[in-house]
């Protein structure tokens, strides 16, 4: 076994080499700014208002774009609440027990009064061992923090951060303000940039930087047109990047649209419904991160139904209902008066059991 002190010395060599990223980031946005407010508008633009109106607009600009990635960046993701977390007696108990009906038994009791109605594709609870808690819905470990994630889209190394329900908003909001900042760039450098390419400026040492400046700007916005395009999908549909490629799982199986409430819906759990707010990047989202409405989908038929899933109940052939549960407060804001719920046992307001399934076992998930 190492010694704790070599640990330590890696752990810490390896949190300066993941802000490699973050600096080349922040090199590149230095350089683009002299390039562009020195040697374009300063020395190269000889029209005067030309050149202020160019200053202004890329100033705005540049004040968002900063400022969402620094919000993408030193914002801390959230976890799961402490009611998520098995108590000290109940991890004993747990680590105790040997048997996994025993084991399941525990689970079961800890999670069926938790507003979670997802479970893994084989019918278990989402439990987190390194953590010690039942996962909330949407929740994932992240392997580079050691923590659970509430919400998680993925882990970023450009921000160096895992993008997740505190901060998918600014992450968002970074991809938009950097593709109008480098098409802001792209599109007024144009001009200067084929004079220079034609000959028809003189050759000086701004012809470098306004050249370069026009090529990073026009390639960074291919990629990041492609990236933001991607984003606003998801919100629209209402679904993280892990989701995507693993759809969550219900007690009628897999389903990619299990948190989906509509276009207006899904855009307000992310940026809320005051619309002053929408383009600042200041915190807004809905809820609390740990808990989502569940709604009525349409089962889609490239997913299979889970084979230890109990199947639920059809409508027209189309129409699939998910497993009711008391819904928090940051829950029915979703819900408006469009969202019906009913028990799937048949009960109302009592022996709610959510996704709580006797054939349950417990199965580590990251």
């Amino acid at each position: 076994m190492a010694p704790s002190g070599s640990r330590n010395i890696r752990k810490d060599c390896r949190r300066v080499l993941y802000w490699i990223p973050v600096l080349f980031i922040c090199l590149i946005v230095a350089w683009s700014y002299y390039a562009y407010v020195v040697q374009l508008c300063i020395e190269t633009i000889e029209n005067l208002g030309e050149k202020i109106v160019y200053l202004l607009v890329y100033h705005v600009f540049f004040i968002m774009f900063v400022w969402a990635y620094w919000q993408t960046i030193f914002t801390k993701p959230m976890n799961p609440l402490k009611e998520f977390h098995l108590s000290h007696s109940d991890k004993e108990l747990l680590e105790r027990e040997d048997r996994g009906e025993s084991r399941q038994e525990i689970l079961r009791r800890i999670a069926k009064d938790l507003p979670i109605y997802t479970q893994t594709t084989s019918g278990a609870i989402r439990y987190c061992e390194r953590c010690n808690l039942v996962k909330p819905d949407r929740c994932h470990h992240c392997s580079v923090c050691d923590k659970c994630i509430l919400k998680m889209d993925h882990h970023c190394p450009w921000v160096n951060n895992c993008v997740g329900f505190s901060n998918y908003k600014y992450f968002t909001l970074f991809l938009a303000y950097s593709l109008l900042y480098c098409l802001f760039i792209t599109a007024t450098d144009l001009q200067y940039f084929i004079k220079f390419w034609t000959n028809g400026l003189p050759d000086t040492q701004a012809k470098f930087h306004i050249m370069f400046l026009f090529f990073a700007s026009s390639m960074f916005s291919v990629s990041l047109a492609s990236l933001f395009a991607y984003h606003c999908w998801l919100v629209c549909k209402n679904r993280s990047t892990l989701e995507v490629f693993r759809a969550p799982a219900f007690s009628h199986g897999t389903d990619k649209n299990g948190f989906s409430l509509g276009v207006r819906k899904n855009f307000c759990q992310v940026f809320g419904d005051e619309k002053k707010y929408w383009l600042l990047p200041i915190f807004s989202s809905q809820g609390d991160g740990c808990s989502f409405p569940a709604c009525l989908v349409n089962i889609d038929p490239e997913q299979p139904s889970s084979p230890t899933g109990p199947a639920a109940d059809k409508s027209d052939g189309e129409i699939h209902q998910f497993p009711a549960k008391p819904l928090r407060e940051s829950q029915s804001r979703l819900l408006n008066n469009g969202q019906t719920w009913t028990d799937s046992e048949g009960k109302e307001g009592k022996d709610r059991q959510g996704t709580s399934n006797p054939a349950m076992t417990i199965e580590k998930e990251t």
